[in-house]
């Protein structure tokens, strides 16, 4: 069976491994730094309180050999005025000629900052071996957050926000900042990122304050505007089901899209509720696929499985279930339902 449950430190290795994988700034692949956002991320959990924005670090378990396939996040405080959050504004510029009886449309891109503190759906990642088949793991690492803010919605923002990774080339380059970013900061694009995630002031002040028009970049610099990794075509796919929609912002150092939400409205948050659970039935009750989470613990442990419905406050779970959850078998547990698996 396939847990979804808070990072503890013993994670700390096979993380290391998964964020060999991947770039991203929530899964840093050095060992002290992944070992100071593990235990930032448990404080977290457990409702301590922390100096900087709360990181809920979730790692998804193989309970029949303990591996760890995959991990998310949630990060609250995306943006402050001590550290803000960067984009790149995408705005179409109208230019006419009176006299030619003609324009055209310009693209232009501006550096902007955010410090309202929205709540990002970040770091997902999905060893490579459990992609695709059956059990749509990535579904499930990527849905148990929403079930995760459904519980405590209080602790994170009202307005949703994911960071899609732009497309790279296999040396770990982007165009995009070799033609755009390195005129101005003297930096490779792998440097840049690194030092973003202790620092936003160089980019502040080095990078251009204007707009800056788009034709003037090449076409190979210009097309990775926007455009998603394929390897993250999933994650932003799923991200959309639940009704995030692209806005006017694209990442500064690879150009990957920005994507936004109403936290209120994102039906697996809205749909979340507590039940109390209850003997299972005889086998011909209707099953609905759900995902689960105990709320008895001061971390967290989610599991997707097929369940019964009784009436407005509980709900059947098979033993096996119960046990992956570590709940007591009168006690309450977040239910989140997905989908129907039938009679």
């Amino acid at each position: 069976m396939f847990v979804v449950r808070n990072v503890v430190p013993a994670d700390v290795e096979q993380l290391l491994e998964l964020a060999e994988t991947v770039h991203s700034s929530n899964l840093p692949p050095d060992p002290q730094a992944m070992a100071d956002r593990i235990d930032h991320s448990l404080a977290c959990f457990q409702g301590r309180d922390v100096e900087d924005a709360a990181v809920y670090m979730f790692v998804l378990e193989d309970t029949d050999t303990g591996r760890v396939a995959g991990t998310s996040s949630l990060v609250t405080g995306k943006g402050t005025p001590d550290r803000p959050r960067l984009f790149l504004r995408v705005r179409k510029r109208e230019h006419y000629s009176r006299d030619l009886q003609a324009g055209q449309v310009q693209m232009t891109l501006q550096l902007g900052q955010d410090c309202s503190g929205p709540t990002e759906m970040g770091g997902l990642v999905l060893g490579e071996e459990w992609r695709g088949g059956p059990h749509r793991l990535g579904s499930l690492l990527s849905k148990m957050r929403f079930a995760f803010i459904g519980v405590h919605p209080d602790r994170f923002s009202p307005r949703l926000i994911g960071e899609i990774m732009g497309s790279l080339t296999q040396d770990g380059r982007t165009m995009l900042w070799d033609h755009l970013g390195r005129r101005f900061i003297n930096l490779s694009y792998l440097e840049a990122d690194a030092f973003s995630r202790t620092s936003k002031e160089f980019i502040l002040s080095l990078f251009p304050k204007d707009e800056i028009y788009v034709s003037l970049l090449p076409p190979e610099a210009r097309r990775l505007i926007g455009r998603v990794a394929p390897e993250a075509v999933p994650a932003m796919r799923m991200l959309e089901h639940q009704g995030f929609q692209r806005c006017d912002e694209v990442d500064p150092f690879d150009g990957g899209p920005h994507i936004e939400a109403d936290r209120d409205q994102v039906p697996l948050v809205r749909d979340t509720e507590i039940r109390t659970l209850c003997a299972m039935g005889s086998g011909t009750t209707e099953l609905h696929e759900c995902l689960l989470g105990n709320l008895e613990s001061d971390g967290f442990r989610g599991v997707r499985a097929n369940v019964e419905l009784r009436g407005d406050d509980e709900v059947a779970l098979p033993d096996d279930t119960v046990a992956a959850l570590r709940v007591s078998k009168s006690g309450r547990v977040s239910v989140t339902r997905v989908g129907r698996s039938g009679s």
